[in-house]
């Protein structure tokens, strides 16, 4: 049998690993066997050389069988989910879900906190008062069945090994490794033992894979490793080169979710949560046309059905289902910091990642994982592209409680904005459709 050093090497020398060999690596290393070093010298030679595609279906087997998948057999509604790789001011699941569990689905959302720019469910959601996404699996599984939907974070039996995994590639760099995010991403969403799945990949300045190509070429990689597992799964390309919606930041996101929710979100925002939320429905209920789909999400949407599932979930999770309508009991900032707009034109562009980048420096991301983060803090688009201002108007404003870094996040996000005499083109936030 080859030696760890000996795997190593062949990935390091662009060689393929079988499953057998990968498998050896993930078991050993979730089992405290392999060393982190060793590890990150393999997600490296991985990173450089590339995965190949057999590869990462195998990284996704591995990770899965490390763990106790989730058994909800006993509940009889189809199991789907949704999963973006993440975008700065990006909520959509947390409307989009909620949406698909009034549809009469089972949405059981195992998710992560975010680092860096992109926000993580669980940050977003962990903002309400006293909401707990520590369940254990019965927990779990009850409140998946008694309202289609449940938040929780991923557990030392659900995929543990995606789970060290997470923080090591943070610190090795490999973060935007397509087979690395792809397994990872795949390996908790089989655990959550689904039927349908839906992607929502990002493409632009403020997602993790900022070409088209790239994000492509992951979407595509991901539905070849759910269709080896017979999972029906698509995947949208959207597009992140300005926030989604008007806030960045945990508990900004969360009173924005809930005014989506409740009918008086922003377009762009409610748009993509019904079309993800439609294909949901759409994915998991084999005589429903997309176009019905469309039709039922909007419907839950409008009518509050929707929103009556996200409170009803918040509360059986031990939060405060009243800081979605009294937006005073979340978190809230001390400081306010308004930018305006220097001269009058149309906003040309808003550069996602100077956004993200200036809300983590506030405090509502991590540089690192484990860093603590600021629930209260972040920001506030007054304006999106194509929108006419004059000058002195508003553009933004910032929400802190430490001014250490105000100054450095300022000038991101002036820098951030782009003004022209002419209105620009409208772009669409859906990109593209992999199937």
């Amino acid at each position: 049998m080859d030696r760890i050093v000996d795997l190593v090497r062949k990935k390091r020398d662009a060689e393929e690993l079988t499953l057998e060999e990968i498998e050896r690596l993930i078991n050993g290393y979730a089992r405290g066997e392999i060393q982190d070093y060793q590890m990150a010298a393999f997600l490296m030679a991985g990173a450089c050389n590339d995965f190949s595609e057999a590869e990462a279906a195998s990284l996704t087997t591995a990770m899965l069988r490390c763990g106790q998948p989730l058994d909800l057999s006993g509940i009889n509604k189809p199991k789907v989910d949704t999963h973006s790789t993440g975008g700065v001011g990006d909520k959509v699941g947390i409307i989009a879900a909620p949406i698909a569990a009034a549809a009469g689905l089972a949405v059981p959302v195992i998710a992560e906190p975010g680092f860096g720019h992109v926000g993580g469910t669980l940050d977003k959601l962990q903002s309400i008062p006293s909401f707990r996404t520590d369940l254990t699996r019965d927990e779990f599984m009850e409140i998946v069945a008694a309202h289609g939907l449940a938040f929780a974070s991923q557990s030392n039996e659900l995929a543990p090994a995606d789970k060290k995994l997470y923080s090591l590639r943070d610190a090795t760099a490999t973060v935007d490794s397509p087979a690395l995010i792809a397994a990872s991403v795949m390996s908790k969403k089989m655990a959550e033992g689904l039927d349908a799945l839906v992607l929502d990949v990002k493409v632009g300045r403020g997602s993790l894979l900022k070409s088209k190509t790239e994000s492509r070429r992951l979407a595509q990689l991901m539905i070849t490793i759910g269709r080896r597992m017979n999972l029906r799964i698509q995947a949208l390309l959207t597009d992140m080169d300005q926030p989604l919606g008007y806030t960045v930041g945990n508990a900004l996101e969360i009173m924005e979710a809930s005014q989506t929710l409740q009918g008086q979100g922003p377009q762009d925002l409610a748009g993509l949560a019904v079309e993800v939320a439609a294909r949901m429905i759409y994915l998991a209920k084999n005589d429903v046309s997309l176009e019905t789909a469309r039709s039922t999400a909007q419907g839950l949407l409008d009518d509050g059905s929707a929103f009556a599932v996200l409170q009803n979930v918040i509360r059986a999770q031990g939060g405060n289902a009243d800081a979605l309508t009294q937006f005073e009991l979340l978190p809230n900032a001390t400081g306010e910091h308004i930018i305006t707009s220097p001269r009058e034109g149309y906003i040309s562009r808003i550069n996602a990642d100077d956004i993200g980048r200036a809300a983590v420096l506030l405090g509502s991301g991590r540089e690192r994982m484990g860093d603590n983060i600021d629930p209260a803090v972040g920001i506030i688009l007054q304006a999106k592209v194509g929108d006419a201002v004059a000058a002195g108007a508003g553009l933004c404003a910032l929400y802190y409680t430490d001014e250490a870094q105000l100054t450095e996040a300022v000038q991101l996000v002036e820098d951030a904005f782009r003004l022209s005499s002419n209105q620009p083109e409208p772009r669409d936030l859906v990109v593209d459709l992999v199937q």
